[in-house]
């Protein structure tokens, strides 16, 4: 079962991508991580994430860390 955490971070990182016209290929690539890992973070049953992944995702969508789990 996903956490919390995880699941408001895979709402987040949907949006983020959204906002930005990507696909999830295109947000993988931006964040130097594998499709389907980043996919499975975006999907309504998320697994939970290395601190590493995160710094990624955060260096990919060009956001600060904890902005990856702001609920706007």
């Amino acid at each position: 079962m996903a956490s919390k955490a995880s699941k408001k971070l895979s709402v987040t990182l949907k949006r983020l991508r959204q906002e930005r016209g990507w696909t999830q290929q295109e947000a993988a690539s931006q964040c130097r991580i594998k499709y389907k890992y980043y996919q499975e973070h975006e999907s309504s049953k998320p697994r939970d994430v290395r601190l590493s992944t995160l710094e990624k995702l955060a260096t990919g969508f060009d956001i600060p860390l904890a902005d990856l789990f702001d609920e706007r």
